[in-house]
């Protein structure tokens, strides 16, 4: 056995990431806690203000958010005024934090950190013993992708996104079918119909807890052409019915995505497009040193993605199955014209635009 001489420098580097670790970790768990209590949003609203200040605006506890604001000025996130013992927020950093932020609020996806801590221990019990953690082992999940969806939706959908497909605006104008793979809730279905009410929408999702919600949120809107079905995809039956199908940040969840694909592929009429917003990431490790979001993805992956796929003895694709494998995966199953694109605001997703001919 080789004892390898220790370099007492880069020991001494490395336990100090180790500490910078742990306090990030720590502080984005009070992030989150921020965003869900409506810190960020009251402290963005209010001039430089004491904790009971910021707690009767709030409607909060003073004693919690005393607490809650010495993490955040120790993690230098709120500036603290000491003669005067008031905490401000700085408007660069509301820019990143409150809701008004909509798709760039990071805040809202700190609230992950706490929800993967909740199945870590399924995780290590997976890791000795092979399978998954199922997806109903994650309770939140709906309710925080569904939360993500309705701002990112709301902000982008209808006048950035789907204008990155060439002509689908006009088409969709005159009337068209489309479908959406992995709807969730529904908040993209219910958007477009209400853009475009001469077109026809179907939304499809396996949970029926999340199909409910959207359909009431269309009965409740008026939408009579946004409709809703409980189906596991990769059983769709649906043979050139729809024009355009969508999927957001949902191909990599399937316990069998190849299957998935070719059942797009098949339910798309020949003329037809899918839109598929996914992971912006190589399919090779070592492109990915330098991701912005390589150990986010990366562990969001392992402890979600992954391992939901996995406990249905699937593929276990993962989160950051790339853009390489991607193309591939859209070629196997007949699109032949595959063009992807990325949004300058959207910091986590590539946009491929895929056809047949």
């Amino acid at each position: 056995m080789t004892t390898q001489a220790l370099n007492q420098q880069k020991a001494e580097e490395f336990g100090a990431k180790m500490v910078g670790v742990m306090n990030s970790a720590a502080t984005a768990l009070m992030i989150s806690i921020g965003h869900q209590t409506g810190l960020f949003d009251s402290m963005a609203n209010l001039p430089p203000a004491t904790s009971q200040q910021l707690a009767t605006a709030a409607k909060l506890h003073e004693r919690y958010v005393r607490e809650w604001l010495a993490a955040m000025v120790t993690s230098r996130i709120v500036d603290y005024h000491p003669v005067a013992g008031t905490y401000s927020l700085p408007p660069e950093h509301a820019a990143w934090l409150t809701r008004a932020a909509g798709s760039q609020n990071l805040a809202r996806e700190t609230q992950f950190v706490a929800l993967l801590g909740e199945v870590e221990q399924g995780i290590v019990a997976s890791f000795r013993q092979g399978g998954g953690v199922p997806y109903s082992a994650f309770p939140r999940f709906q309710e925080l992708m569904a939360e993500g969806s309705r701002d990112n939706s709301h902000a982008t959908l209808i006048d950035t996104t789907l204008p990155l497909v060439p002509g689908i605006i006009e088409r969709l104008q005159f009337g068209i079918d489309v479908a959406d793979i992995g709807c969730g809730q529904g908040h993209a279905i219910t958007l477009m119909a209400q853009a475009f009410p001469q077109s026809r929408f179907i939304g499809y999702e396996f949970s029926e807890q999340a199909i409910g919600v959207g359909r009431a949120n269309a009965q409740q809107m008026g939408l009579s052409n946004a409709h809703f079905v409980v189906q596991d995809v990769a059983m769709l039956e649906t043979s050139a019915q729809f024009d355009f199908i969508t999927a957001f940040d949902a191909i990599h969840d399937q316990a069998q995505p190849a299957r998935v694909l070719q059942r797009i592929a098949a339910a798309l009429r020949p003329a037809g497009t899918f839109l598929m917003v996914d992971v912006a990431a190589s399919s090779q490790l070592e492109e990915n040193l330098d991701h912005p979001l390589g150990p986010w993805g990366y562990t969001i992956s392992c402890m979600h993605c992954m391992t939901v796929s996995l406990a249905l003895d699937g593929a276990g694709l993962g989160a950051m199955w790339g853009e390489q494998k991607a193309r591939q995966m859209l070629a196997d199953v007949g699109f032949s014209c595959v063009d992807v694109k990325r949004i300058q605001s959207d910091l986590f997703n590539n946009y491929y635009i895929a056809t047949k001919n």
